[in-house]
């Protein structure tokens, strides 16, 4: 099983509806000595931005964050031997073969992190949606209460010097948002990968820049590192008269002043936002551990083990696994290959070291059956 970035996509809405996925079976042999026909990869589509987890172990798999890039998460079993494998001097038409090898199951989670030039962040209502529909395509949800975003939104910024930036608007942060109040852990997890991010103050509120402290206290909070990235500061609403008198009594410099709703302003928080990126670094991504995956030496199994279960006994073991796995308990000559092959790794000593009494049940990777010596 594959999973790769595609440009084309902007969701993972598709692996809410269909969680399970599964690739196809392979072909089995025919006579002639003709080797059966591998599976099919199944080759999943993901947007780029998708950080892949194991779903048990929390471990990251891969991060896809440019277009193309892939990763193997599943790999498929290995394919079973026909009967011509076990053909010798004595046994010229043996009825024994094995079938193929279960392919590897796996618990996965995808999240998407928006990859984006700058990030609108700020308060509920101050603005945010409003002024990315004023600077680019994107139409998302405008109104006059607080949360009206609850999703982040992507829009692409055209700028003067015929360049084209990506801006994102990050749902409003609230005090605690850091401990993931107002799903604010849901909300800044999206700026990581945010290269500029814009501190939008709401200038009708009573004191903006008590919300520029509250904003820079929360990323601080859930990321030193993101605090530390490049930043703007910029107050909305200035086609309000308060807001008017309120950059005339209180200057602060550095701060740039615009309205989403007249366009006042507009021009200038472009060139500053592709000023600062000009210096600004790209974001890593996260670090994915190198798996390396030696076959194992002959013999290195981990070795049968019995223990008691109840009224009966259970055996573990990777050599007892792989066995389970290549015997086709359908058939008469395999089940004898079986019970041969279980008394040449020792199963039948351990049992009957163990205590083990004709009619025990015994249990093995999913199998149960009776003891007989």
């Amino acid at each position: 099983m594959v999973v790769f970035a595609d440009p084309q996509l902007s969701s993972l809405v598709a692996y809410v509806r269909v969680p399970q996925r599964r690739a196809d079976d392979g072909r089995p042999g025919a006579g002639g000595l003709k080797a059966g026909r591998a599976g099919a990869d199944l080759r999943l589509a993901v947007p780029p931005g998708t950080l892949i987890e194991d779903a048990l172990s929390g471990e990251v798999v891969s991060d896809l964050l440019r277009p193309g890039e892939e990763a193997v998460v599943a790999r498929g079993g290995s394919g079973g031997r026909g009967n011509v494998h076990f053909k010798n001097s004595v046994r010229r038409s043996p009825e024994v073969a094995e079938p193929g090898r279960a392919g590897e199951e796996r618990e996965l989670r995808l999240e998407l992190k928006l990859i984006a030039d700058a990030g609108l962040v700020g308060a509920p209502n101050a603005g945010k949606s409003s002024l990315l529909r004023a600077l680019s395509n994107a139409t998302p949800k405008v109104g006059d209460y607080p949360f009206t975003t609850l999703d982040p939104e992507l829009g692409v910024v055209e700028t003067g010097r015929g360049l084209r930036l990506t801006m994102a608007d990050v749902p409003g942060l609230i005090p605690g948002a850091a401990s993931g109040a107002g799903l604010g852990l849901r909300f800044l997890r999206h700026l990581e990968r945010t290269r500029v991010l814009v501190l939008l103050l709401d200038g009708a509120a009573e004191d903006p820049f008590a919300q520029l402290e509250s904003i820079r206290t929360e990323i601080a909070a859930y990321s030193p590192e993101l605090a530390a990235r490049p930043h703007l500061v910029a107050v909305n609403k200035l086609d309000l008269d308060q807001v008017r008198i309120l950059r005339s009594s209180r200057p602060r410099p550095g701060v740039l002043w615009c309205s989403a709703h007249s366009g006042e302003g507009l021009e200038e928080l472009v060139e500053a936002i592709v000023a600062a990126l000009a210096r600004a670094p790209i974001p890593d991504p996260v670090p994915v551990p190198r798996v390396l995956r030696l076959r194992p030496k002959r013999g290195s199994q981990e070795p049968v083990e019995v223990s008691r279960r109840g009224s009966g006994f259970a055996l573990t073991g990777d050599r007892l696994k792989r066995l389970v796995e290549v015997t086709d308990f359908n058939s008469p000559a395999s089940l004898q290959r079986f019970q041969v092959q279980l008394d040449r790794i020792g199963v039948s000593t351990l049992l009957e070291e163990a205590g083990a009494q004709p009619g025990d049940m015994v249990s093995a990777c999913g199998m149960e059956f009776e003891y007989r010596p």
